[in-house]
């Protein structure tokens, strides 16, 4: 966010006031001279006191719905007058605030000592940060706390994938239901007893296109599917969408995660990224297991926000009173952290266990910063069922990532969801019918034939989200030329340690396929894959006859795999783990 500081210009205001005399010529009428003039206290003092100096200096600072500005009034260092506009805030909610807190800040004459307007955190934040560049003070960045320095005996980490179906929130204008599905993902490093040294959460949420938030990921359906759209973000429905494949392909490259969304995604005390941070704070040291009694012990049996001492659910407020005074202190540490752990909008808790259950070694002496990169691909086909319907699928590609200090790669995990139509033959393969109302061909005997078509309700839509497993935990079942999935997989992320993501990315360039992103192993008689592998050098093709046991694609329609090693290196955080005996 930029910062801006602009100074106001400096007014003198002098209020002094002379006694003037006057001395008369001529005789009084009734021969009494007249009463000398008589100066006032005010006015001694206001002549003798220097003039008055106020000066009025303005700042600004990102509230809820935009831009805040404070115009701010100083007598010395004491505000005076304050003036609070925000024509981005709601105005019940956050223009009220700003009505409140200027008030507040006047009768304090600092804003020291002013509390937040309750509900309105991020109004009353962004107010706080107005105020303080007009008066020059630095104001925290979003870039997290520092981490501290960790000594660890043993390393591991691991991915989790937790996929859930929500329905609602409610419905639009028309009666139709408003759904979405979430994929939170966690990459977690632990050590030998267990506890969490460090990790990264973040979730993918995709919402039917009645939803009527701005900047919410969206998915009509599959192509031939339909589904009500409110396109302008007014609660209303502008038109009904009819998904093609260039839609469908369109919409899914244009998803994004609730990390990436920014500061569009705001929660009453932050956005989603900020308050995810605190909670990761929090579990930093903890094993798993302790986790979760956290959470069993300080979040709401309702709806898995912290006890923060705000709900007026009977249930929750008993549960609050129950925790001593220093269980609601540790609590209040992290106040700001106000979001649900485990919900219809996804179950946070549950990646965080996956990661544990997923783990496996790291061979390090210590670790500079890590990475979760997370890319999203629509795939057409592989062709048509026997009624000439298409085949489609769409796949969330992630890679958690440890780098040094140079950025180079120390360890990489890697694993992908695919979800397809139920007409896709293939046994263990996800599916999805579609959004409730939705209806698709499906082949349930897996003998390319299509047995029936499905139509999806609510019930069943969970239950399909809920059945879902990424690519490893397909373990056996996903077979390809030379192992499976994982098998492969395995093999290019031992190839990548030790490079940084330019250096694969340039070797991907070099060495693999520009028609099908395979590496060049000489299997390909395609003219083009041909010339390329002849012009690589002998160093490069026994580079390639190393992992001559991964002949899957590392960027195609079915993943953008390498595109998520890169996303890994893009978003890293610094971190200090040291590995000792």
């Amino acid at each position: 966010m930029k910062k801006t500081l602009l100074a106001g210009a400096l007014l003198a205001v002098s209020t002094g006031l002379a006694a003037c005399g006057q001395s008369g010529s001529g005789q009084q009428a009734d021969n009494t001279t007249a009463a000398p003039e008589t100066t006032t206290a005010a006015q001694t003092q206001a002549a003798t006191e220097p003039a008055k100096e106020t000066t009025v200096v303005t700042g600004e600072a990102e509230g809820y719905g935009g831009t805040i500005t404070a115009e701010v009034t100083l007598d010395g260092d004491k505000i005076v007058d304050l003036k609070l506009t925000g024509d981005g805030e709601t105005p019940a909610i956050g223009g009220a605030a700003l009505e409140s807190l200027q008030a507040a800040i006047i009768e304090k004459g600092a804003i020291d000592g002013v509390d937040a307007v309750s509900g309105a955190t991020w109004t009353s934040n962004g107010a706080f940060d107005a105020v303080r560049r007009a008066l020059g003070i630095e104001t925290e960045g979003n870039d997290g706390k520092e981490q501290k320095e960790v000594s660890a005996t043993g390393l591991s980490h691991g991915i989790g994938f937790f996929s859930s179906g929500r329905l609602g929130p409610g419905k639009d204008d028309k009666d139709t239901g408003v759904y979405s599905i979430n994929e939170v993902i966690a990459y977690v490093l632990f050590d030998d007893s267990g506890k969490i040294l460090d990790l990264e959460v973040d979730q993918l949420e995709v919402a039917t296109p009645n939803y009527d938030g701005e900047h919410m990921p969206k998915l009509t359906g599959f192509p031939g599917q339909s589904y009500n759209a409110d396109e302008d973000h007014d609660e209303k429905v502008d038109t009904v969408l009819e998904q093609t494949d260039d839609t469908y392909l369109a919409q899914i490259d244009s998803w994004v995660t609730k990390r990436e969304r920014g500061n569009t995604y705001k929660l009453n005390s932050g956005t989603w990224e900020e308050e995810m941070d605190l909670f990761e704070e929090t579990f930093r040291g903890m094993t798993v297991a302790e986790v979760k009694e956290w959470y069993t012990s300080y979040c709401s049996d309702l709806n898995g926000r912290p006890l923060h001492g705000t709900s007026e659910k009977e249930e929750d407020v008993a549960k609050y009173n129950a925790l001593s005074e220093e269980e609601k202190a540790a609590l209040d540490a992290i106040s700001s952290a106000t979001m649900s752990l485990n919900d219809a909008h996804g179950n946070l808790i549950a990646a965080i266990e996956k990661a544990y259950e997923n783990r496996r070694p790291v061979e390090a002496d210590s670790v500079a910063k890590i990475g979760l990169g997370i890319t999203n691909t629509g795939r057409l086909g592989p062709g048509k069922d026997d009624k000439d319907v298409g085949v489609y699928s769409f796949n969330t590609q992630a890679a958690g990532a440890c780098f040094d200090a140079g950025g180079k790669i120390i360890a990489l995990y890697t694993d992908v969801m695919e979800v397809a139509t139920p007409n896709y033959d293939g046994e263990h393969m996800p599916k999805l019918t579609g959004f409730p109302g939705h209806t698709y061909n499906a082949d349930e005997d897996h003998d390319e034939k299509v047995d029936t078509v499905l139509e999806q309700t609510e019930d069943t839509f969970l239950a399909q989200i809920d059945s879902w497993a990424t690519k490893r935990e397909r373990g056996d079942t996903y077979k390809l030329n030379s192992g499976t999935w994982a098998q492969e997989m395995d093999l290019f992320e031992e190839f990548f340690a030790g490079m940084t993501t330019d250096e694969v990315s340039a070797w991907f360039a070099a060495s693999c396929s520009d028609l099908n992103g395979r590496p060049l192993h000489g299997a390909s008689d395609k003219e083009e894959d041909v010339k390329k592998l002849e012009a690589l050098s002998d160093e490069q093709k026994q580079e390639l006859d190393s992992i001559s046991g991964a002949t899957m694609s590392l960027r195609d329609p079915h993943g953008d795999l390498l595109g998520a090693v890169e996303k890994a290196w893009s978003v890293a955080k610094d971190t200090s783990i040291t590995i000792g005996e």
